[in-house]
């Protein structure tokens, strides 16, 4: 599990195409999108700087109803999301919350442990295709 309850992962790409590329991973997988946020866009709305920084918000119900099943607050955090973004040295990341941080956070119990951990496969998955990373 990610120290503080995230993973991230560097990109091969730029923010704009990582973003792409796992929009389209996720969606051949079945899931669905519900947003797309493109913070810097954002920030030069109000007159501010940000390096590139997208969010991605995506999931299936099939996936996340038994964690709320388990414990309905676990919403909070459902739909998965992944925000990549560029660091003051130009390097592209993409991170998301670790499932396994999702469930102890909540107090997840043997309920939803099936999901939990076809989430953990699920996101590594597409997160590396979305990055471009050796998948063997």
């Amino acid at each position: 599990m990610a120290e503080d309850g995230l993973i991230t992962v560097q990109s091969r790409f730029g923010v704009t195409e990582t973003i792409d590329r796992l929009t389209e991973v996720v969606k051949r997988a079945g899931l669905l999108v519900f947003a797309r946020i493109d913070h810097a866009a954002g920030a030069r709305d109000v007159g501010a700087s940000l390096r590139p920084t997208e969010l991605l918000i995506f999931g299936n119900p099939r996936g996340g109803t038994p964690l709320m099943q388990d414990r309905q607050l676990a919403g909070i955090d459902l739909p998965v999301k992944a925000l990549a973004w560029e660091n003051e040295d130009g390097k592209i990341w993409l991170s998301y919350n670790d499932p396994r941080w999702i469930a102890e956070r909540h107090g997840l119990g043997e309920a939803s442990r099936a999901a939990v951990e076809a989430m953990v496969a699920g996101m590594k998955k597409v997160i590396a295709a979305a990055a471009g990373m050796d998948q063997s």
